[in-house]
């Protein structure tokens, strides 16, 4: 199983702490599309997946 680097992004990390800020919003806007965060999101249990989907407002995903 290949292992996804979505729990270590820095990018992510920066989304964390400041939604807001010019990183946060890119990180964000850029999951819409990234095939790496929509295979990290496959490989979640329904669980994880659905907390995830909360936090970030995920509505396709």
């Amino acid at each position: 199983m290949k292992k996804h680097m979505c729990n270590e992004c820095k990018l992510r990390a920066k989304y964390d702490e400041k939604p807001n800020s010019f990183v946060g919003k890119f990180w964000r806007w850029h999951i819409n599309f990234c095939p790496g965060w929509k295979a990290y999101l496959k490989s979640l249990d329904n669980d994880a997946k659905n907390k995830l989907k909360l936090k970030y407002n995920l509505k396709n995903s």
